[in-house]
């Protein structure tokens, strides 16, 4: 079992920036892909960002390209997301995700095992 916590949630301005974290419990990190999604009410989970165990291959969506990096540390069990130029259209809950398959990184929910509680992005006009 695998528990992941986010944290760097907030409130910005747009233009702003922001850094997730996620904390994860696993024994062995490097053995999981990670990846960043978010829900804004009323719409579907989707991909922001996912990066192997190893810190490549990463994957963007489209809409962030350019714009947010995913990075990871193994030896403290943490993956970032550091967004900058953020607009309102990126205010969701963002959930922090570990998928224990070895290889490329995921861009589909489904395919994660773990999942964190989420934290809140708010990003003001």
């Amino acid at each position: 079992q695998v528990q992941l916590v986010e944290s760097g949630g907030g409130l910005v301005q747009a233009g702003g920036s922001l850094r997730l974290s996620c904390a994860a419990s696993a024994r062995t990190f490097s053995n999981y892909a990670m990846g960043w999604f978010r829900q804004a009410p009323g719409k579907e989970r989707g991909f922001v960002a996912a990066i192997s165990g190893s810190g490549n291959p990463k994957l963007y969506a489209d809409s962030v390209k350019g714009r947010f990096t995913i990075s990871r540390e193994n030896a403290k069990n943490m993956v970032y997301l550091q967004m900058n130029g953020l607009n309102p259209d990126d205010t969701a809950i963002y959930y922090c995700a570990a998928d224990n398959r070895l290889g490329v990184p995921s861009t589909t929910p489904v395919v994660y095992d773990y999942w964190g509680q989420g934290t809140q992005v708010n990003v003001s006009s």
